[in-house]
């Protein structure tokens, strides 16, 4: 994927859809909705099940009254936990590979397009390992599961999400449907984990023989099809994208050439405050949300169960306060985007968190009582969600600001540590919640990891969302970036072309040959059928100009 490999890029075959300047539907629901969402879906279901999967189906043989022997145990503990060094080491390589990579399709479409055929493989490696018998030592079933689990959770989900987040800060320059751009990649980002946490339940009840009599075969099958999902899906999130940014400089033979060492980057993001705020913000508000998702479960069976609502085991309870806190969610995705383009990013994100502290504390200060919990939690969930649909485009504003600054980009690197919190957040929240939990068992420490920890990283990030006013400075900054590279332009001898010129040149062309395919084909048909190729013309002409006064009118 380096310079070398240029040409593979160049061929048609490989040629991205995406040919207007703008973003428009197809790229905005292909591109950043749909093919993520496929890409994703895998990751969704292993964030809630895989841990069971091992404990209930995989294992299951070795059980003794309901409980799996120590040495299983220890390895379930260790394998994540010790699996979050190669994870984060995956990611900085991943952000490396990326930043190294000049082509035609752009510098982190081609890891996309790679990254499709090992998500797929490592989705069916996870389900074929092979169950033990109860009787021997597990140790062959062990070695295989810490091998699948670190082909996917280390090699391909690192490629694949450090590619997919760098999607956004390179796709435009145009921050508003930039901002669209990311609500839609996020919106993918939850509706897998909503797809996870609320379908995968029925499949498993009635297609994977449920919890007390699972079918491993079923469950192999299940996974086999979830990996051609994500190999198919993966590839249209390819063809349905495109790297506007990444073009500019490819289409300048005065742009700078030599590879931007990972020192100099890292004193480039290091040296600027809007990067350590998004960072930091980034980083409190995931693994706020990361205990949250761990200690539900406990929260709601220590308060709930028993009760009219919660059943016997409080599940009750978790089924209502899952959707109360999907449906502010959702519905929030319509407005964000437009209340960011009309106020700004950092005004929509910070009265969020005021929303999400306020909804915090009215459920942390009355946690016994299930409807103000719900209320609370649904304030919650939806004082999130403008940090949840923006933050890639908070981050690619400071990428923006940087190059301006520093005269080159840093997406590789920024979005291999954006990744790494992500990847790394559920395996080391995991143990620490454990370790102050007892696995569970303290009642405080459920309710403190389920409420309290989220509502104070929102406090936090609303403090942090203060001092973040980068967007103040976007404009000047892209006065700076478009001076530079006009003066390397004509320092080099070339003509000095717009980005924006340029990209609208292309779309012309583009559509200049469409038209002429479409032309070949009308005369194709025409001669078969025998029609009048004018009369045919005519009426694709009067059909077009037909929609577009509608459209001038609408």
């Amino acid at each position: 994927m380096s310079e070398k490999n240029t040409g593979l890029f160049e061929k048609p075959l490989l040629s991205t859809k995406v040919k207007s300047a703008n973003v428009k539907i197809p790229e905005m629901l292909f591109g950043y909705f749909l093919g993520p969402f496929g890409a994703l879906l895998a990751s969704g279901i292993f964030t809630s099940f895989l841990n069971r999967y091992w404990t209930d189906v995989l294992f299951a043989n070795y059980k003794t009254d309901g409980a799996l022997p120590s040495n299983i145990n220890l390895f379930l503990t260790l394998l994540p936990l010790l699996s979050a060094v190669l994870i984060v080491a995956g990611n900085l390589i991943a952000g490396q590979l990326i930043e190294r990579t000049k082509t035609r399709a752009g510098k982190a479409r081609p890891w996309i397009l790679l990254s499709s055929v090992l998500l797929g493989v490592a989705c069916v490696v996870m389900f074929v390992v092979p169950m033990g018998n109860g009787v021997d030592a597990p140790v062959a079933t062990m070695v295989l599961t810490a091998i699948a689990y670190n082909l996917y959770y280390s090699v391909a989900y690192p490629l694949y999400n450090t590619a997919n987040s760098t999607m956004v800060p390179v796709s435009t320059r145009n921050g508003n449907q930039r901002g669209l751009l990311a609500s839609f990649s996020n919106f993918a980002s939850v509706g897998v984990m909503g797809a996870g946490g609320m379908v995968f339940p029925m499949i498993i009840a009635w297609f994977l023989g449920g919890w007390e009599a699972p079918d491993k075969t079923a469950w192999m099958i299940a996974f086999i099809a979830i990996g051609l999902v994500t190999f198919l899906f993966t590839v249209l999130q390819y063809y349905f994208t495109r790297e506007r940014v990444t073009e500019e400089s490819l289409h300048s033979a005065a742009a700078v050439k030599e590879k931007v060492s990972v020192k100099k980057q890292l004193k480039a993001v290091a040296t600027d405050r809007f990067w350590w705020i998004v960072i930091i913000f980034y980083f409190l508000f995931q693994f706020g949300g990361m205990f949250k998702n761990l200690s539900i479960t406990y929260f709601c069976s220590d308060q709930f169960s028993g009760t009219a609502i919660g059943g016997a085991d409080g599940s009750g309870a978790m089924a209502i306060i899952n959707i109360l806190g999907a449906v502010p969610m959702a519905v929030a995705m319509v407005f964000i985007w437009p209340l960011s383009a009309k106020f700004g990013k950092r005004i929509v994100v910070l009265i969020g968190c005021v929303v999400g502290l306020a909804g915090g504390i009215l459920a942390g200060l009355f946690p016994s009582n299930f409807y103000l919990v719900a209320v609370g939690v649904a304030l919650k969930s939806l004082g999130s969600s403008p940090a949840c649909y923006m933050i890639l485009a908070l981050i690619a504003d400071v990428l923006d600001h940087i190059e301006a600054k520093c005269g080159y980009r840093c997406d590789g690197l920024t979005m291999s540590i954006y990744s790494s919190i992500m990847a790394a957040s559920t395996p080391i929240a995991t143990g620490i919640f454990n370790a102050i939990s007892g696995g569970g068992a303290n009642t405080l420490a459920n309710t403190i990891s389920y409420i309290w920890i989220e509502t104070i990283a929102y406090g936090a990030c609303l403090a942090l969302m203060l001092f973040f006013t980068v967007e103040k400075l976007l404009k000047g900054d892209r006065v700076t970036i478009l001076e530079r590279q006009k003066a390397q332009a004509l320092a080099n001898g070339e003509e000095w072309i717009e980005p924006e010129e340029r990209l609208r040149r292309e779309e012309e062309e583009a559509d200049r040959l469409a038209d002429e395919a479409r032309i070949a084909e009308l005369k194709a048909k025409c001669k078969k059928k025998g029609l009048d190729f004018e009369a045919e013309e005519a009426k694709y002409q009067l059909k077009k100009a037909e929609k577009n006064k509608k459209k001038e009118n609408s």
